[in-house]
C-alpha cells in the first residue's frame, strides 16, 4: 500500500489531486490543510509521498519542503509550483523534490510522479533485500 499525504489549503488542488488518485488500488490518500499539520503527520505515520500545493495557509510550498526534510530527509515529495523549471530546480536545489507539479495538476502529471515514486520504492526495496 502507498501512502500519499497531499498538503493543500486550497480545496481545487487537493480535489483534483484525490479525484486522479481515488479508484488506483494499493493507493491510500490522506490530507492536511496547513504546512504544520502536514509536518505533524509526517512525524505520526509513515509517508510514501508527500504532495504539497504552492502556497498554503501557513507557509509556502518551497518552505514547507525545507522543513519536511528536517522532519523526513529521505521522504519522497512533490511540490506544485507556477515558476519556470530552472527558476524551480534554483529555488528547490537540496531538496530532493521528485518532481514539480502544475498548480492544476492532470492526470498524465499524476502518473508520472507516480511512476517515478514506483521505480524509486522498487530501487529501496531491492536495496533492502540484497542487505540481507
Amino acid at each position: 500500500m502507498i501512502r500519499i499525504l497531499i498538503v493543500s489549503s486550497e480545496n481545487n488542488f487537493a480535489a483534483s489531486l484525490c479525484l486522479i488518485l481515488k479508484d488506483r488500488d494499493g493507493v491510500e490518500v490522506l490530507r492536511s490543510e496547513s504546512g504544520n499539520k502536514g509536518l505533524s503527520m509526517v512525524r505520526d505515520r509513515v509517508f510514501h509521498l508527500v504532495i504539497a500545493d504552492e502556497n498554503l495557509n501557513d507557509m509556502t510550498g518551497l518552505e514547507f519542503a525545507k522543513k519536511l526534510v528536517s522532519v523526513n530527509p529521505i521522504i519522497n515529495q512533490a511540490i506544485a509550483s507556477s515558476l519556470s523549471h530552472d527558476e524551480f530546480h534554483e529555488a528547490s536545489e537540496g531538496l530532493g523534490i521528485l518532481m514539480a507539479l502544475p498548480p492544476e495538476p492532470e492526470e498524465v502529471h499524476v502518473n508520472r510522479l507516480l511512476e517515478y515514486l514506483q521505480k524509486i520504492l522498487q530501487q529501496t526495496i531491492g536495496d533492502r533485500t540484497t542487505e540481507r
